[in-house]
């Protein structure tokens, strides 16, 4: 993998409209090394569910609860604000559309100001995604986090890639997404696999 693209060639890549962000409010969240992202207004909000687990396991002994009976929709307007309560888990989307490229990955991180306040997420857009961006945000400060709905609060760092990825030419769980999703680890094929070795060795 190549070395991070800078502002020129990312500008060059939407002026020839092979990189697609929609809307761009602002010319200067194209920086130096990349773009910055806006906070949209959904949310999937992590909630005390009945259930004792999360169960990211096809195996049954604690239960059939999945990731969406823990998550509760959310939605707020443009320049409203959002409270991320300590040691909280809420999915999030970007703002803006994105349509990425097929020889170029997306890196995520949070901009330096919103890591101080103890805010993380990381994740990638694989090449030739598009959809609005998913992003996992965690308070992991003390104290509530009040977020202004709109703005810049995390990152994208283009990587040109060695050769042509074709999003579409397998499955995907998540796909051309404008909200957050709950996690759909349990359609992971290895789960069955797994879960069928552990039935054979417990005889079930």
């Amino acid at each position: 993998m190549s070395s991070i693209i800078t502002s020129d060639a990312i500008k060059a890549l939407i002026a020839e409209q092979k990189l697609i962000i929609k809307p761009l409010l602002e010319e200067d969240q194209i920086t130096s090394v990349g773009i910055d992202f806006r906070l949209g207004g959904n949310f999937l909000v992590s909630v005390q569910g009945r259930e004792p687990l999360i169960n990211a396991s096809l195996n049954q002994e604690f239960g059939r609860s999945t990731s969406k009976h823990f998550f509760q929709e959310t939605r707020r307007q443009l320049g409203e604000t959002f409270i991320l309560h300590p040691n909280q888990t809420v999915l999030a989307t970007s703002l803006e559309y994105v349509k990425l490229p097929e020889n170029y990955l997306l890196a995520l991180c949070m901009r330096s100001s919103y890591s101080r306040l103890g805010l993380t997420m990381s994740t990638i857009a694989q090449p030739g995604y598009c959809g609005c961006l998913s992003i996992e945000l965690t308070n992991y400060n003390n104290n509530p986090i009040n977020l202004s709905i709109g703005s810049r609060v995390f990152q994208g760092l283009f990587y040109e890639t060695d050769k042509e990825s074709r999003y579409f030419e397998k499955p995907r769980k998540y796909v051309c997404n404008v909200r957050p999703e709950a996690s759909a680890v349990i359609n992971d094929q290895d789960l069955n696999i797994l879960s069928n070795l552990w039935k054979s060795n417990n005889h079930i």
